[in-house]
C-alpha cells in the first residue's frame, strides 16, 4: 500500500476511504499537531475495530486490532480462536505472526527484526491477554493503544502490567522483557457494544465473557 500524500497521514485516507460518511471529521490541518494525531488514532483504532466486527460475522469473539509503523499500516488480524479450534489465535497474535511471515519472506535478519518491531504501534479493541502482552514486551513493540479494559486476563494493568519496565518478569529471569507504552480507553464504548451485541444476539445462552465489558485508562 502506498503512502498519501502530505496533508493526510496514512490511516487517515484509509479511515475516509472505507468511512466516506464521516470524512469531514477526520482532519483539519488548521487544528494542529495534537488534532493531527488524535486523529490518526482514532483512524487507527477505527481499522482495529472493522477487524473486530469481521470476527463478529464469522462468529468469533469481536476482537480485533492493527499495527502501524511509521503511519502505515503494515498488519492486521482478528480473533480466530474458534475458526482454527486454537486457544491461542488471538488478534494480536494473528498480527504478529502476518508481520513476521512478512519479514521473513523479505529476508531480514533477527536485529532487522527486533528494530522494525521496536517502531511499530499496535491497535487493538480490548487490553491485550497476558500472553498477549507477555509477547509484545518480548518483541520490543513501541506502543500499545487499546479499547477497553480485560479485568480477567489482562497483561496491561488490569491484572499484571507487562508493559511495565518495573514489572516482574513473567516466562523467564532469561527471556528479556521490555516495556512499552500503553494507553487504554480509545474508543472503548464501541468495543464495549461489539461485545455486547456479540453474546447478546449471536450467543443469548453463553457465558459472561472472558473480556469483560468495562472502560479502563492505563497511562
Amino acid at each position: 500500500m502506498a503512502k498519501s500524500c502530505t496533508s493526510r497521514s496514512y490511516a487517515v485516507k484509509v479511515f475516509e476511504d472505507l468511512f466516506p460518511e464521516v470524512k469531514k471529521f477526520c482532519l483539519s490541518d488548521k487544528r494542529g499537531t495534537n488534532f493531527k494525531m488524535e486523529s490518526d488514532n482514532l483512524a487507527y483504532m477505527e481499522l482495529a475495530i472493522h477487524q473486530a466486527k469481521l470476527a463478529s460475522e464469522s462468529l468469533e469473539v469481536p476482537v480485533g486490532c492493527v499495527i502501524i509503523k511509521d503511519g502505515e499500516l503494515i498488519a492486521l488480524g482478528r480473533n480466530r480462536t474458534t475458526e482454527t479450534r486454537n486457544a491461542t489465535r488471538h488478534a494480536e497474535m494473528e498480527a504478529i505472526d502476518n508481520l513476521l511471515e512478512m519479514w521473513q519472506r523479505d529476508g531480514l535478519s533477527k536485529a532487522e527484526v527486533a528494530k522494525n518491531f521496536s517502531q511499530c504501534i499496535l491497535y487493538v479493541t480490548c487490553e491485550p491477554c497476558i500472553m498477549c502482552a507477555a509477547a509484545l514486551s518480548f518483541l520490543g513493540i513501541k506502543e500499545v493503544y487499546y479499547g477497553c479494559a480485560n479485568e480477567k486476563f489482562g497483561g496491561c494493568g488490569s491484572i499484571l502490567s507487562l508493559h511495565s519496565s518495573y514489572s516482574e518478569p513473567f516466562i523467564s529471569d532469561k527471556v528479556p522483557q521490555r516495556g512499552f507504552k500503553c494507553t487504554g480507553g480509545l474508543m472503548s464504548s464501541e468495543a464495549i457494544s461489539l461485545f455486547r451485541s456479540f453474546y447478546e444476539q449471536r450467543n443469548p445462552n453463553a457465558p459472561k465473557p472472558h473480556r469483560p465489558l468495562v472502560q479502563k485508562k492505563v497511562e
